[in-house]
């Protein structure tokens, strides 16, 4: 009797063990809802498929820089100095991103504008802005899509109000001073939505065909051997039939997942890919929160996922 209990007791605390390792790291997934003028939305999942809107799915930021005061596809990083570091889209028609910084992604810092295309006289706007870090050059990049008038004038169309953008970025070791901005991506068509992530040895950018005619508006893969290029493009879209926009990836165990916007059906779509050539749909798996739009996934701990969590 005795050594059943001894072997029972063993199994549980086996299972307890295996559980609490389960759960070591949460994946967050910050995100807009509608016009975005309510600011930054969370979700939590420890299996990247099931997603669970923190909060109540309300606002745990309200944006407050630049005319429009949007937060719009927001990305957030864990730096090298352990804060959360924020970027986004403030208005559909500006020079600046906006950026704030936070210790538990609960309290923030002053939200600051960055006039990150002040120095260009014909650009239009700043679309989705990311931020990878360098642990080789110990810098942040932030880049983002920029159409400057003119730049790029033969496949400028008329359909598209004359957008043709490129993927632009600047350096940054302590988000207070700046590198001159610079051309980070450029394939030959009109380009959005880029995010990187560390591969290996190697960087992998992700991002949007933003092409209407012959119709593209899927996603491709490029990569490079610095953060900063030359990016190569590897094959052709990884999407399908469908128009998607707003990549954003994760590591999971051996298992890629990308996670975008299939924006004309109003809903979002999963793929997942253990070697980065062959993927595989499971956007019928995932649940996600009603009315996601376009934002960025990373991980947390078990510990600061149970004080967002008590947010109310």
């Amino acid at each position: 009797m005795r050594r059943r209990f001894c072997l029972l007791l063993l199994i549980l605390l086996s299972v307890n063990a295996f559980t609490q390792k389960a759960v070591k790291e949460i994946y967050l997934f910050c995100y807009f809802k509608g016009s975005s003028s309510d600011g930054l939305h969370l979700a939590a999942s420890i299996d990247g498929l099931k997603w669970e809107a923190l909060k109540g799915d309300s606002s745990f930021l309200k944006p407050m820089v630049a005319k429009d005061r949007l937060m719009r596809d927001p990305c957030i990083i864990r730096g090298a100095d352990g804060l959360f570091h924020m970027v986004w889209t403030v208005s559909w028609a500006d020079k600046g991103i906006g950026y704030a910084s936070s210790k538990d992604l609960i309290h923030w810092s002053e939200q600051q504008f960055l006039p990150v295309m002040a120095a260009e006289s014909g650009a239009r706007n700043t679309w989705a802005p990311e931020i990878t870090y360098d642990a080789k050059t110990k810098q942040y990049m932030i880049y983002w899509a920029s159409t400057i008038t003119g730049r790029y004038p033969a496949v400028d169309t008329t359909a598209e109000k004359g957008y043709n953008h490129r993927i632009y970025y600047t350096l940054t070791k302590d988000f207070k001073k700046f590198t001159e901005t610079k051309l980070l991506y450029d394939p030959g068509f009109n380009t959005i939505d880029a995010t990187i992530l560390p591969y290996g040895k190697r960087f992998i950018m992700f991002f949007k065909d933003e092409t209407l005619k012959p119709v593209q508006k899927n996603i491709k893969i490029a990569y490079a051997n610095q953060l900063t290029g030359p990016y190569k493009q590897m094959g052709t879209n990884i999407t399908g039939d469908y128009w998607a926009e707003g990549p954003t990836a994760i590591q999971i165990g051996n298992k890629w997942f990308l996670y975008f916007d299939k924006y004309r059906n109003h809903k979002y779509g999963a793929l997942t890919s253990t070697d980065l050539k062959t993927w595989k749909d499971v956007s019928d798996q995932v649940q996600l929160p009603s009315g996601i739009r376009h934002g960025s996934v990373f991980k947390v701990t078990a510990a600061e996922y149970e004080k967002l969590k008590a947010v109310k």
